[in-house]
């Protein structure tokens, strides 16, 4: 199994070594936070296989920071480590979005354990399908939809809204884009282009609203309908 990597946000100091050091002692890749604005801009910014975040966070607690990731359509699975275990507390999380709730103290053996059934769950639903929002892609058939209707990509369009909405919503630099599509050979400079415009015209053009944006001299982005754009789309 690949390297799991980790999104740790925890308010404080001591906590967010401790976990951190161990997590990267049993080989799993950690990036950490010490509010939520700052997971916030990382889940943003990097492709994690898990969140753990605590709840009780200054500024945007571990709650608030799982809804307002659900509604950017962030599907990546969300461990809550939190003191609070009142069962209306653990109602309150998963109705948040969490997907599994860790009650301090614990054994940090219990925490890589729930860690990594989390990372196998998603490995196992991305085999087949992958879901950003309106949008959903069968793996398998390479097939995809928005808002249920069929799109026709070429095999190539497939694999660059593929490698897009895996890492949404997060900038994938050209670069990126252009190993996933061609590996270390990309034909030419407007190969991308000419593929980022038959990809818009056939997922956003017969829309109300646009999904794919540019954002200019870092690379390009999947964003929720309704989410605000503040980016510029060439």
């Amino acid at each position: 199994m690949s390297q799991i990597s980790v999104l740790l946000a925890d308010d404080d100091p001591g906590i967010l070594e401790a976990i951190a050091d161990f997590l990267s002692w049993r080989g799993i890749s950690v990036d950490c936070a010490r509010t939520g604005e700052q997971a916030l801009e990382l889940s943003r910014q990097q492709h994690h296989d898990v969140l753990v975040l605590d709840v009780m966070m200054p500024g945007i607690s571990g709650f608030a920071l799982c809804q307002q990731l659900r509604q950017l359509g962030v599907t990546t699975p969300i461990l809550l480590l939190t003191a609070l275990d009142q069962v209306n507390d653990k109602v309150t999380g998963f109705s948040a979005g969490a997907d599994d709730y860790l009650v301090k103290p614990f054994a940090m053996d219990e925490l890589v354990c729930r860690i990594e059934a989390l990372s196998r769950r998603v490995s196992r639903q991305q085999l087949r399908l992958l879901h950003f929002g309106p949008l959903e892609l069968d793996v398998e058939q390479q097939q995809a939809r928005r808002d249920e209707v069929p799109l026709q990509l070429t095999p190539q369009g497939f694999t660059l809204l593929r490698h897009l909405i895996a890492h949404a919503p997060r900038v994938v630099s050209r670069r990126e884009l252009e190993q996933a599509i061609w590996g270390d050979e990309p034909p030419d400079s407007d190969a991308l282009r000419s593929l980022l415009y038959q990809l818009r015209t056939q997922l956003d053009k017969p829309f109300d609203s646009a999904m794919l944006h540019t954002r200019r001299g870092s690379g390009v982005y999947l964003q929720l309908p309704d989410a605000p754009n503040t980016t510029e789309t060439p």
